[in-house]
C-alpha cells in the first residue's frame, strides 16, 4: 500500500508518529507536508494529496492540522475523496468498513501520539466490508458524477 502524508504547520509532530507507524507496518509512503512551524494554509496542504489518492497515486492519504477539520474539509472538495475525521479508534474502523474512506484527517491539537498511532493502524488495517455499504458509497459516488456533467 502508498500513503501519501501531509498536514500543516499545526500538524508536524503527530504526522512524524504516522510515519512512525507506516515505517512499522512496512507501507511505502511520502510526506509532502509543511517542514516549518510558521502559519501556512492548511488547504494547500490537503487538496493536493487528496487529488494524488483521487488519480490513483497512493492508494490512500493521512492529513494533519491543528483540528482536522480545515484540512479535512479541503480533501472532500475532490471529486473521488472520503476523508473521515477521526479522533477515536471506533470511528477509525467504522469509516474504513461502512465508508470505504480513503483519506483519514486528523488534529494534533485534539488528540495524543499514542491515540493516533492506534488511529492510524486500525484505519490502515481495516477492510471495507462492502455488502449493503458498498451501495451506499456508491450513492455518494453517483451524486458526484452528477454534480459533474
Amino acid at each position: 500500500m502508498k500513503v501519501i502524508i501531509s498536514g500543516d504547520h499545526a500538524g508536524m509532530t503527530l504526522r512524524n508518529e504516522v510515519k512512525s507507524v507506516l515505517e512499522e507496518l512496512g507501507y511505502e509512503y511520502e510526506d509532502v507536508g509543511a517542514d516549518c512551524t510558521a502559519s501556512v494554509d492548511y488547504p494547500d496542504y490537503g487538496i493536493g494529496p487528496a487529488e494524488r489518492v483521487a488519480n490513483g497515486e497512493f492508494d490512500r492519504g493521512i492529513l494533519v492540522c491543528g483540528t482536522g477539520i480545515g484540512i479535512s474539509i479541503s480533501a472532500n472538495k475532490v471529486k473521488g475523496i472520503r476523508c473521515a475525521l477521526v479522533h477515536d479508534v471506533f470511528s477509525a474502523k467504522a469509516t474504513r468498513e461502512h465508508n470505504d474512506s480513503n483519506m483519514l484527517a486528523m488534529g494534533e491539537r485534539v488528540i495524543g501520539p499514542g491515540l493516533a498511532r492506534e488511529i492510524v493502524k486500525t484505519w490502515l488495517t481495516t477492510e471495507f466490508e462492502g455488502g449493503r455499504h458498498l451501495n451506499r458509497v456508491n450513492k455518494i459516488t453517483a451524486y458526484e458524477e452528477q454534480c459533474e456533467a
